[in-house]
């Protein structure tokens, strides 16, 4: 393995929709990789395909990558010796390339159509053979060649793969070993002139000097052809001649065990943001798909994982997600929070589009004072406006199941009671618990009992923060004349 200061990564994601989080997971075990080792961390946009990448998924991407705190040493709007990033901005260093790699003999121009390729793969399963690309073009003349062309043709470049076996030692894998019938010649321009990546990716990581590869395991199959390009590229002075060493992440598997796709709802990486969860908590469980810190320790902090993070320990098997538990260390990280960081968190969920209530209802020392009990119960940050809503809307939340399960015949009675014993209380919330608790005894029932119908007229909801701090910070005015509300509400029903 390289020493630990030429250690050198990449992310390379295409600008191509939502951020995913198996894509997350891939940049959060390149960037641990690189800081434990002292590396250096490449962001690299691979954005050659016009028709599906797009400048809205550009700086979407961009963002995701600094919100989810990811800095990275060389790429877009950093800079670096290799600039520039873009591989949409390299096109005629991949055309370079190509030309040098043909006049080489290490690939060939194949004339074969779409249609005969196909008829050609189908007779080779049919025959129970490989059906990969059979070398048609590998060998022809000049005036094969000129025929070709005389008919209209237009090649692609294929890449020619060497007839001997390709072993490796694969990180997480062990050694490996692919044999020349499975691993045929590839393309690597397309018949317009546009490089694949199948060639761009090689040639960038040899560029940038790239000391490890560590992506998903469903590029495995590509390694074998890239460490052959890798060598070509040495043969002609690309690069400084070293080959990579690689890893295979393990599949994230999502609902059914199937590996996770974009098209799952729970794969974007938008909705989790969009729904609050921390970035530190979000990254803490995807580095839990396929490593661990400790076998007893599901929860630490991103310093704690850079510190003992190795490629090595990353388990080779499918790593199913579980969004239960994706939930559940969220939350753990959330109540980990500094009651003034956790108040600035919650700042995008306390006005539109997210809060129901009129800006100028917002109350800054009511949700401070409450604050500390709702981050004790939240597991994402956009629980926060339920969860506060009563302290700023005019009048509760209407929820019928809400007011179905507290106001059972004999609230309306206890609800009398209540209000009485309040309105004479000690506006504290100790003293409010005692007022409550003596209008639940007066009818026979215990506190919890007796709190569910004050509950639901002062909140709207069974539950929520503690009753008698909310009611403390809502204050005496306005919780009298939610119960008095309610209690209307109650008359109205029983006379209709």
């Amino acid at each position: 393995m390289a020493s630990a200061s030429d250690v050198r990564v990449r992310f390379c994601p295409s600008p191509t929709g939502n951020p995913h989080v198996g894509l997350v997971r891939t940049a959060l075990f390149n960037w641990a990789f690189a800081r434990h080792h002292g590396g250096t961390f490449v962001f690299r946009i691979e954005d050659t395909d016009a028709a599906r990448d797009s400048e809205e998924s550009y700086e979407q991407l961009l963002d995701s990558m600094r919100w989810l705190g990811f800095e990275w040493d060389e790429g877009p709007g950093v800079g670096g010796p290799h600039a520039p990033y873009r591989q949409s901005q390299r096109m005629d260093l991949y055309a370079d390339v190509a030309r040098r790699l043909l006049e080489a003999g290490h690939a060939y121009r194949c004339y074969c159509t779409t249609e005969e390729l196909e008829e050609r793969r189908e007779a080779a399963r049919k025959a129970g053979r490989p059906s990969g690309y059979d070398g048609k073009c590998r060998d022809l003349s000049d005036g094969q060649r000129a025929a070709y062309e005389a008919e209209g043709r237009t090649p692609i470049v294929r890449f020619r793969m060497p007839d001997t076996p390709i072993t490796f030692t694969d990180l997480v894998r062990g050694e490996l070993t692919f044999t020349p019938e499975n691993v045929p010649d590839y393309g690597i321009v397309r018949a317009n002139g546009a490089p694949l990546y199948t060639l761009v990716n090689p040639v960038d990581d040899a560029l940038m000097e790239i000391t490890h590869v560590l992506r998903g395991e469903d590029l495995l199959s590509s390694t074998p052809r890239q460490i052959a390009l890798y060598r070509a590229l040495a043969e002609i002075g690309v690069g400084n001649g070293g080959i990579p060493e690689f890893g295979h992440l393990p599949y994230v598997m999502g609902e059914g065990n199937k590996k996770l796709s974009k098209r799952d709802p729970q794969s974007s990486l938008n909705l989790y943001r969009e729904r609050g969860f921390l970035p530190e908590g979000l990254l803490n469980y995807l580095a839990l798909l396929g490593w661990s810190l400790a076998e007893d320790r599901d929860i630490f902090s991103m310093d704690e994982m850079v510190a003992a993070f190795e490629i090595g320990s990353v388990n080779a098997n499918p790593a199913r997600f579980d969004l239960k538990k994706c939930e559940a260390i969220n939350a753990t990280h959330i109540r980990e929070l500094d009651t003034k960081d956790f108040i600035a968190r919650c700042e995008p969920w306390l006005r539109a589009p997210h809060a129901p209530w009129a800006p100028e209802s917002f109350d800054r020392a009511a949700f401070e004072a409450l604050a500390p009990l709702a981050q004790t119960r939240l597991t994402v940050l956009s629980d926060i406006t339920a969860n506060v809503d009563f302290l700023f809307l005019a009048e509760p939340v209407e929820d019928e199941a809400s007011w179905n399960k507290a106001m059972k015949p004999g609230a309306d009675a206890l609800l009398r009671t209540a209000r009485t014993r309040l309105a004479e209380a000690e506006w504290s919330a100790e003293a409010l618990k005692e007022a409550v608790l003596a209008a639940g005894e007066e009818h026979g029932l215990k506190l919890g009992k007796a709190q569910a119908p004050v509950r639901v007229a002062v909140t709207g909801r069974t539950v929520g923060l503690p009753l008698f701090e909310s009611l403390e910070v809502l204050g005496r005015e306005r919780t009298l004349a939610r119960v008095d509300a309610a209690l209307a509400k109650l008359e109205a029903q029983a006379q209709a």
